[in-house]
């Protein structure tokens, strides 16, 4: 896939297809964008879990906070990842492993790993990489 742009329906079809979310990276604190982002996606109605080691047992915005992907007790559909570029080769590992497997990785703004890409997609998950879905979801007018 070109990761280069996107089409508008690919985006929302993830968008509206998705209904469990793991926020990787996400912050108790209220100025970091993961943090925004996941009041977002709770707000319309996603189920999200953020996943943070350093808040491990704790809560992020009432949700209980998981160390790591595999921690889930639910089925994800995509995973959005908080994280450098460089760290995207090593997510798409872990998430291979998860059974059954997240349909999407969605990479924040300046996420981008086109080799994690190939690799993930090569397994039959969806990419979405440098975009933020709290910026596509009202761009493209979904509804909730």
């Amino acid at each position: 896939m070109n990761h280069d742009a996107y089409d508008d329906d690919y985006i929302r079809r993830v968008l509206t297809d998705v209904k469990t979310i793991a926020v990787l990276g996400a912050s108790p604190n209220a100025a970091r964008p993961s943090h925004g982002v996941m009041k977002f996606l709770l707000s319309k109605g996603y189920s999200v879990f953020p996943v943070n080691p350093g808040q491990e047992g704790k809560q992020i915005l009432g949700q209980p906070v998981y160390a790591k992907l595999a921690d889930i007790p639910e089925t994800i559909d995509m995973v959005d990842v908080f994280r450098a570029p460089e760290n995207l080769p090593a997510v798409v590992d872990e998430v291979i492993l998860m059974s059954p497997r997240p349909k999407v990785i969605w990479g924040q703004l300046s996420v981008r790993h086109d080799d994690a890409a190939a690799k993930a997609e090569a397994y039959g998950i969806e990419m979405v990489m440098d975009r933020c879905p709290a910026i596509e979801y009202p761009r493209l007018n979904i509804a909730s």
